[in-house]
């Protein structure tokens, strides 16, 4: 595990999953509880990695973190576009077989 995700779970364990928040602190990569260092947390409820849509450089789960479950208000039903960033040709930039597509 990398440290950008020990911040990232300490941020979900802090702010969302905790009580006190103030009792939970990141120091030099790890997290602790009341002052004593953890090395496992079983989490209070389910949390999701939300993905952006890039419009307008939208922050998603790889700037904020997780979200919790009680935090989601709606799901995606289609693909609305579908841009291939790196097109063999300018007739092919946007991929018209993901156009409208429903999202099982």
């Amino acid at each position: 595990m990398d440290s950008a995700n020990v911040v990232k779970y300490a941020h979900t364990i802090k702010f969302f999953d905790h009580n006190d928040p103030e009792k939970v602190a990141l120091v030099k990569g790890k997290i602790s509880i009341d002052g004593k260092q953890i090395t496992s947390y079983t989490f209070k409820q389910d949390y999701y990695f939300m993905m952006g849509d890039n419009r307008y450089e939208s922050a998603d789960s790889r700037f904020l973190g997780f979200v919790p479950e009680d935090h989601i208000v709606g799901e995606a039903l289609f693909t609305w576009m579908s841009i291939d960033p790196n097109p063999k040709s300018i007739f092919s930039k946007i991929r018209l077989n993901r156009l409208f597509r429903i999202i099982e």
